[in-house]
């Protein structure tokens, strides 16, 4: 069995190593012949618009799958053409519109915060108006990891801000005065069958993040599986997909989902029964699914920019060590650390010493 993966990050890294004991090979297509995944399956090198390329990653692959969702929707129109694509390219043009997103949501009744479509700068001085400040400015497309938005604290913000959109449309929404951050990942397969992991409790810093929880008999996983359910069938959703949600005073605001296998899941790989990538891989292979049972207390933990020793971090005790083979650089995810634990009181300050020495490598 052969898969093809848009993109070559770590996320089709760890996509091929979990697929690797499964007897499922893997081709690559990235344009940077430095991409971390392709040491882990064929590398097919150039654009993403390379109908060449495309063709041939489509004739060698019995399914296509993609790392992350700015890969052009008509891309993976192309593929689903001469071969089977999941998730499917409907997912990939919603979540990769911030608009067209968030209408998709409301339409099936999960909440979000209040937006405006924004198109010019007299449309953004209306839109604050009744918005109100503090407010986030976005672009519609092209982002992640905090970039392509900025805050909105008062009126002196409004031009150097729409200033960074450099002409691209954008959105206006309300901010969230959130009690915590929290995300669901859920897996769908080809016939329909459907899992879901333990709540991920959140942390951002830059927009980046940078530690994740999982949460045994969270009183907001049954809420949370309800909006993801709600979403994954009005797509007819193949794969893993990310629901980031906000908890609000005992209720859940939707943010925003990624289609695709996402980073506050990777504490799945040591703390669940089965990861979020080898789920992934037996959804779009329409295998079947495995348990998401979470197992003990887990806490994941970032590196951006830059990571301490190998030494350092594997001296605390339970703890499993991801480099991703990528060379450090400014607010860059270059690896993680999974920390395992019987209790909550063995976890903490396990969880301290590793969060000190990510702060400690940070460069974001």
């Amino acid at each position: 069995m052969k898969v093809g993966i848009l993109g070559g990050g770590q996320l089709a890294r760890m996509i091929a190593l979990a697929g690797y004991p499964l007897g499922i090979r893997f081709i690559v297509l990235d344009p940077s012949v430095a991409a971390c995944a392709t040491t882990l399956g064929s590398h097919l090198h150039g654009d993403y618009n390379d109908e060449t390329l495309l063709a041939e990653l489509a004739k060698r692959s019995d399914v296509v799958t993609y790392e992350f969702e700015n890969v052009p929707a008509k891309v993976a129109d192309f593929l689903s053409a001469h071969t089977n694509v999941f998730p499917s390219p409907k997912a990939l043009a919603v979540a990769q519109d911030r608009l067209i997103e968030k209408n998709f949501l409301n339409e099936l009744e999960i909440p979000t915060a209040p937006y405006i479509e924004i198109d010019n700068f007299d449309s953004l001085q209306e839109a604050v108006l009744k918005i109100g400040y503090p407010a986030i400015l976005k672009t519609r497309t092209q982002g992640y990891d905090g970039k392509g938005q900025s805050i909105l604290k008062s009126p002196t913000d409004l031009k150097s801000s729409w200033q960074k959109l450099e002409g691209l449309a954008g959105i206006l929404e309300g901010v969230v005065k959130f009690d915590r951050e929290v995300s669901i990942i859920a897996v769908r397969s080809v016939s329909g069958e459907m899992v879901f992991y333990p709540l991920s409790e959140n942390v951002h810093r830059g927009g980046i993040l940078r530690v994740s929880e999982s949460r045994k008999n969270d009183p907001m996983q049954a809420k949370a599986e309800d909006y993801v359910t709600r979403l994954m069938k009005a797509l007819n959703y193949v794969g893993v997909l990310a629901l980031e949600l906000f908890e609000v005073k005992g209720q859940l605001i939707a943010n925003e989902f990624a289609p695709r296998v996402h980073n506050s899941g990777h504490w799945t790989i040591e703390g669940a029964e089965t990861s979020q990538f080898e789920n992934h891989l037996r959804a779009i292979l329409d295998l079947p699914l495995g348990s998401t049972a979470g197992v003990d207390y887990v806490t994941m933990v970032n590196f951006i920019g830059g990571k301490p020793e190998n030494e350092e971090v594997l001296k605390i005790p339970n703890t499993h060590l991801h480099l991703y083979g990528k060379a450090p650089r400014k607010g860059r995810k270059i690896a993680h650390a999974t920390i395992r634990a019987k209790t909550l009181e063995e976890l903490e300050p396990l969880k301290k010493r590793l969060m000190a020495l990510a702060n400690e490598a940070d460069d974001s």
